[in-house]
């Protein structure tokens, strides 16, 4: 159900459903939340790259074969699933950078709004078609989309079920960059060094700075960054960081 690989302060995982499209079934959810789960304790993992197999689709969102099969009481159940692994990789203290190697439709979409960062090739399809189904996006999607394409273009998604092209995605901001398929993950790869080489106790002080200030007035975002400013006095990192400017070095971060 999924891959995992671990080189230089970089944790990979790969949704292995190629035959399914890489849809969320209830069993990879579960492999998935696992793997990550284990991750954030892990001090030598700085940045974690989230991607999928195959060539066209990074994930198709909820396993709807799956869920056909469901009786009304399991389908709740099903969506909470997969808004809890969203949620996951949102809160995940690394930096997460989803590299999309493929299209990404419904809860696949909301996976990837989840990431701090994404990166797709060329050829690319987002789209959220959830109301064509009749239900609405459950894992984040009507919050997320909005804060990053605004209100009348995700609307415009969600309920005329328009399409957006890696192009025209990465135009509107739903994406950092669109690269051609060769390079995707020479990108995806040149991110999280950059990310990995910085401090990360800091990257994870700054990260939760952001993402907390994004849902809250500027004035109490203000005091949401002081209080993580704060925490990064006390750190051997900043120490270090202070000497290696001294010295005209490189820093050697500890994440202490």
């Amino acid at each position: 159900m999924i891959k995992t690989n671990i080189a230089e302060g970089t944790a990979v995982l790969t949704l292995d459903r190629p035959e399914a499209a890489n849809a969320l079934s209830r069993q990879l959810l579960a492999e998935a939340g696992t793997v990550l789960q284990n991750w954030r304790e892990n001090s030598e993992i700085k940045a974690v790259v989230i991607t999928g197999s195959g060539e066209k689709v990074f994930c198709a969102g909820a396993d709807l074969k799956e869920r056909a099969e469901m009786k009304q009481e399991e389908v709740w159940e099903a969506v909470q699933a997969i808004r809890s692994f969203v949620e996951t990789v949102y809160s995940m203290p690394q930096p997460v950078i989803c590299s999309l190697n493929g299209s990404a439709i419904g809860g696949g979409l909301e996976l990837a709004l989840a990431c701090d960062f994404r990166i797709a090739q060329e050829g690319a399809v987002f789209a959220l078609a959830e109301t064509g189904l009749g239900i609405i996006p459950g894992a984040g999607g009507t919050q997320r989309l909005p804060r990053l394409i605004g209100e009348q273009r995700a609307k415009e998604m969600i309920l005329a079920g328009r399409k957006y092209d890696a192009c025209e995605a990465e135009k509107a901001g739903l994406l950092l960059k669109t690269v051609p398929a060769g390079q995707l993950q020479k990108e995806a790869s040149s991110l999280a060094e950059a990310v990995a080489s910085r401090a990360p106790l800091a990257n994870k002080y700054a990260k939760a700075a952001v993402n907390k200030g994004l849902q809250l007035p500027l004035e109490e975002a203000l005091e949401a960054e002081r209080k993580e400013y704060k925490k990064t006095i006390a750190t051997e990192d900043r120490l270090e960081g202070l000497q290696a400017f001294k010295e005209k070095r490189k820093p050697v971060f500890r994440g202490l």
